[in-house]
């Protein structure tokens, strides 16, 4: 008896593709190209990736995402003294699924697609506005838009950028990045660099130049600083840095506490609201400054250091490795010299014990 020939009849395979060929279209990625050394950035909701490159101009990957992802605009123009590219989002909400079901953010953007910069004047800044809201979830416009900048050397530029993670990378040249909600890395920079995030993490690593760092709400962490200056502003959570060598180093917390370790820098100045304060300076120290509202506050010295002190303590020991040529001294204040005196250490805690050791 011969089997019997079974005929398997399959879906045409036009139909199967056709979900695939819709999404391809939708992450379509455009490429637009900004001459002069000026430039400016501004996109509400996406990834963000910073990247150095060879060349003349800035270069910038658009690539759209979301449901209504064809609404959305790319214009170019000068607008102040800089060359810019914004995209436009159209209507004043905005569904970024990525940023969370529960989360929003909300930012007064101009009918241009610009915010956040004080390069107009206070009446263009204060007319002309809409109050955006972008949510993780609900009714709106479901739209993003993920750049990928692409930098070459020697150039200024600034970018703001709401909502989606941010990361920088191989940049030589003047940057800013200004976020209103989201975490913030860079790496192996050269130039001044600022980042701003209204909420966020903050990281660098291997930066060359001024740094400038600011966050509302969310940890810094440094690994690798040279240059001028370095100022880092939190208004919660924890200054962490390491391997710093600059000229100024500046950080203030309002909660959160600092650690610093091997930390080269002649002019020191901390700020704790709250939480312990823990310094480790590798060089001449020529003015250090900390003020910690409560917390223990421990500085490291080499032990040939010599300045003018005044260590004061509202409610807590004080504590001390250096031989001090005392001019006062009282339960919670001591005002002496340790070696030469050259420099000029100032530490005050309203609660906490202060150490001052040799490193």
């Amino acid at each position: 008896m011969r089997p019997r020939r079974v005929l398997l009849r399959t879906p045409p395979l036009c139909l199967a593709l056709l979900p695939v060929v819709s999404i391809s279209a939708r992450a379509q990625t455009e490429r637009h190209t900004i001459s002069g050394d000026r430039v400016a950035i501004y996109n509400l909701a996406g990834k963000l990736r910073v990247e150095g490159v060879n060349g003349s101009d800035v270069i910038v990957e658009v690539t759209r995402g979301g449901r209504d992802a064809e609404q959305l605009r790319v214009e170019k123009g000068v607008i102040g003294w800089r060359q810019t590219l914004r995209v436009v989002y159209p209507g004043n909400r905005v569904v970024y699924p990525e940023l969370g079901r529960w989360d929003h953010t909300t930012i007064s953007v101009a009918s241009d697609g610009t915010w956040g910069d004080g390069e107009r004047g206070a009446r263009d800044r204060d007319r002309d506005r809409d109050r955006v809201e972008i949510h993780g979830s609900g009714s709106g416009l479901e739209a993003y838009a993920d750049l990928r900048v692409l930098v070459p050397r020697g150039q200024r530029i600034v970018v703001h950028h709401a909502v989606g993670d941010a990361r920088i990378a191989n940049v030589d040249g003047d940057l800013s990045v200004d976020v209103a909600s989201a975490n913030v890395a860079s790496e192996h920079t050269r130039g001044n660099l600022s980042l701003d995030t209204g909420s966020g993490s903050v990281t660098v690593t291997d930066a060359q130049g001024d740094v400038t760092l600011d966050t509302g709400s969310g940890g810094v962490t440094i690994t690798g600083v040279k240059g001028g200056t370095l100022s880092v502003d939190a208004g919660s959570g924890t200054i962490r840095a390491t391997d710093v060598d600059v000229s100024d180093l500046k950080a203030d917390v309002g909660s959160g506490g600092v650690r610093l370790s091997r930390i080269r820098a002649p002019r020191v100045d901390v700020d704790a609201g709250s939480g312990g304060t823990e310094l480790e300076l590798l060089g001449t120290v020529e003015q250090l400054k900390v003020d910690a509202g409560s917390g223990g506050v421990t500085v490291r010295l080499p032990a040939n250091t010599g300045a003018e002190i005044d260590v004061e303590s509202g409610s807590g020991g004080i504590e001390t490795d250096f031989a001090v040529e005392l001019r006062r001294f009282e339960r919670q204040h001591m005002i002496g010299k340790i070696g030469n005196g050259r420099g000029r250490i100032r530490i005050e805690s309203g609660s906490g014990h202060i150490r001052l050791l040799k490193g």
